[in-house]
């Protein structure tokens, strides 16, 4: 399988002596060792709704940020209000963002939401264009997408699988939003989240699923009869409809 540039992802560089401690106050995960390994992490609001996702690596004394193009700008001003008087310095860098399957080149990490998600790299040139159905993996494995499935200022990371997708840590002490995403974990049982389920037929992203006649979630990204959507665990059950679509989730 050949290496694909993912065109969608803009990649910051992080540099000056408080850049480590100004991250580990504000991100999900624990990003305190960074060397040679690629960390998964979310910004949340106060509130502890999604605002962005992204990617976090060490490169000499820089830390790359990976996120999403669509949400580069607002991370960036985030970022930048929060930097107060921090020795931090935050700079878009230029970077294309390599992808694949298949052996990874020298300096490529693995993807830390999936083994089946394959590695990433981060290069000066760029290289051949996707061919990968992404999409297919994502809806196989219930991976949560910028923009789709995770939607700023609304979704809660742990309906979205974070905690099953390595993106948050229980025990690095505080950062923003963790207070509401602890006492999820530890005070109450998820009522509601991300599934992959059987579809058949289609209907737009953002759908709204129903059970018989309630409102049991919404219908987000679909591939080759199967579907990710977000339900609320008590309605999931039997045939369900999505538009022209009907589906079923099997709890697997």
């Amino acid at each position: 399988m050949q290496d694909e540039t993912a065109t969608d992802r803009t990649v910051f560089s992080l540099t000056g002596g408080d850049r480590i401690h100004f991250l580990q106050g504000l991100v999900t995960n624990d990003v305190s060792d960074l060397s040679g390994r690629l960390v998964y992490a979310a910004l949340l609001s106060p509130q502890g709704k999604y605002l962005a996702d992204f990617f976090l690596t060490a490169q000499g004394e820089a830390i790359l940020l990976d996120v999403k193009t669509d949400l580069a700008p607002a991370l960036a001003r985030r970022l930048g209000m929060y930097k107060l008087r921090a020795d931090v310095q935050i700079a878009e860098t230029g970077l294309h963002v390599i992808r694949g399957l298949g052996t990874p080149p020298a300096g490529a990490l693995p993807d830390p939401r999936a083994t089946e998600l394959g590695w990433r790299a981060y290069a000066d040139t760029p290289a051949g264009p996707e061919t990968t159905d992404w999409d297919a993996l994502r809806v196989t494995h219930c991976i949560p997408e910028s923009g789709v499935e995770l939607i700023p200022d609304d979704t809660y990371i742990l309906e979205a699988g974070f905690e099953r997708l390595n993106g948050v840590d229980f025990h690095k002490g505080c950062y923003v939003g963790q207070e509401v995403t602890a006492r999820m974990k530890h005070k109450t049982d998820l009522k509601k989240g991300l599934v992959t389920v059987s579809i058949t037929g289609a209907a737009p992203v953002g759908s709204e699923i129903t059970a018989g006649d309630k409102p049991a979630g919404t219908l987000f990204t679909q591939s080759g009869g199967r579907a990710i959507a977000h339900l609320r665990y008590d309605r999931a059950e039997g045939l369900m409809q999505a538009g022209d679509a009907t589906l079923t989730w099997d709890h697997g």
